[in-house]
């Protein structure tokens, strides 16, 4: 697939790397471009890159960047998303209390959804961090990738998108879900204090 990352920080490293890793097509968008230009030379394999505002021609569009900037991105990309599959990553939290944030639609996900209602939309890699998806495991675990939608063909995309990369995918269910999704990512970065691991951490589902 072609994967498009629109971000140049900590998760768009992670999850560039898995994308690479799978054998996917990458290219890198951010704000400043040198900086995506930097981040594809730290990558095994071919990535390419360019500035926020390019056109999108990928099958899949991976928003990785904070809850605040999502609204940006979609107004600059709003006749472009139209039947494309779009990952959510981000985690809607008041960065000054670190206290999450309560949304009218019920999470970050289904905003997107509402203001971009042809595409296809993912909550995905919320509940990861990003250093353990450069690893692609914990305590030799493979991560879990929890995911949810309304589109069945969006969820295999990222479902090959993770899988190929080493990862787990377990379906959460709709994308109502990913208000439950979004807590459990607030939750695991409330505890990293008490674990002292530092963002090393995972969430694990053994059955």
């Amino acid at each position: 697939m072609d994967v498009t990352i629109i971000g140049t920080g900590n998760m768009a490293r992670g999850i560039a790397t898995r994308a690479v890793l799978g054998g996917h097509v990458v290219t890198l968008l951010g704000t400043d471009e040198q900086k995506a230009k930097a981040l594809a030379r730290e990558l095994s394999g071919d990535v390419g890159t360019g500035a926020t505002g390019d056109k999108l021609d990928a099958d899949v569009v991976v928003l990785a960047v904070p809850y605040d900037a999502v609204d940006d991105v979609l107004k600059t990309y709003a006749s472009e998303l139209e039947g494309k599959v779009v990952i959510d990553i981000t985690n809607p939290v008041d960065v000054s209390k670190f206290v999450p944030l309560e949304l009218e639609a019920g999470s970050a996900a289904e905003e997107i959804a509402a203001k971009a209602p042809k595409a296809k939309v993912v909550k995905a890699f919320n509940t990861t961090f990003a250093a353990t998806l450069v690893e692609g495991e914990v305590g030799g675990q493979p991560l879990d990738v929890l995911i949810a939608s309304d589109d069945e063909d969006a969820k295999t995309a990222v479902r090959t998108l993770a899988e190929d990369g080493g990862l787990r995918v377990i379906d959460a269910g709709p994308l109502a879900v990913a208000r439950q999704l979004e807590g459990v990512g607030y939750v695991h970065m409330a505890v990293q204090d008490d674990l002292g691991t530092g963002y090393t951490s995972a969430i694990k589902i053994f059955a």
